[in-house]
């Protein structure tokens, strides 16, 4: 089953989208649709192009070849004055967090405020409040990255992220590093916030059990192709050998475990000879 609403519907739109580092090929022939309103995982193993691909997602790269829209306008033509305005619509929650160490949780969050818009003190001061709150950490605003937990400077980060509710917003490894609680903590903030917000969300993970549990849809990636995608519920049932190596974190299937080499005998001979 493939994620085909309407064209209207569709926030993030990527055709036979490819992608190389100067003659090193990343990404080939990506084709994959984030609708409105939805939260859509991006899974597959270490180097197969994942943060690549939010990064062309949030104009830092541009394809190679192909075509990406996010919401009807294609990054590689917008001027820099327009692809900034553009960026100010997307959020990002950084792998750890990524907090300025030098700057309180209420002054993190209020960064992007404060950057981006000419709000008057007061305004910023309850803007923050209210996103803290929602994260459930109002009481902690005083406090410095430094006196945060793994989970709760992940929460500040993501107050941070959604500062100045974007219409889209991009997790890489929102559970990297986190306690099995501190873990469904943020997993279910994601998905509230993104429900709250009517915003788009695409969500750079390896953990396969908690996005089945929150995500509405699920994208795999290897050797820079989309191999598999579905709902949660065809992913569970799937018979196709990469998705069912990956969902049961096998050892054998077609992920490799031996990086390709000669064979082992006649290394072996060849070291004794």
């Amino acid at each position: 089953m493939s994620l085909s609403p309407p064209a209207e519907d569709i926030l993030v739109d990527l055709k036979n989208v490819d992608f190389a580092y100067d003659t090193r090929p990343i990404l080939s022939g990506i084709n994959l649709r984030i609708p409105r309103g939805k939260l859509v995982a991006i899974m597959g193993g270490s180097g197969c192009g994942k943060t690549t691909l939010l990064r062309l997602i949030g104009g830092q790269l541009k394809p190679t070849a192909g075509h990406l829209t996010v919401d009807g306008q294609e990054l590689a033509r917008l001027s820099r004055r327009e692809m900034y305005a553009a960026r100010r619509r997307m959020g990002m929650l950084f792998q750890f967090g990524a907090l300025f160490t030098d700057l309180n949780v209420f002054d993190n969050v209020a960064f992007p405020l404060r950057e981006h818009t000419d709000l008057p003190p007061d305004m910023i001061r309850d803007l923050v409040m209210t996103k803290l709150h929602a994260v459930g950490l109002r009481g902690a605003w005083k406090l410095m990255p430094a006196e945060l937990s793994g989970g709760m400077a992940r929460r500040v980060a993501l107050a941070r992220a959604v500062a100045l509710d974007p219409m889209l917003i991009m997790y890489d490894e929102p559970f990297a590093g986190l306690d099995p609680i501190s873990l469904a903590v943020v997993g279910q903030l994601i998905r509230r916030l993104n429900d709250a917000l009517g915003a788009s969300s695409i969500m750079v993970t390896h953990d396969v059990h908690e996005s089945l549990e929150i995500v509405d849809y699920l994208y795999f990636l290897s050797a820079g192709k989309v191999v598999a995608e579905g709902t949660p519920d065809e992913i569970r049932a799937s018979t196709d050998p990469f998705v069912h190596q990956f969902v049961n974190a096998e050892i054998d299937g077609p992920l490799p475990f031996h990086f390709p080499g000669d064979d082992y005998r006649t290394t072996l001979m060849e070291t004794h000879a």
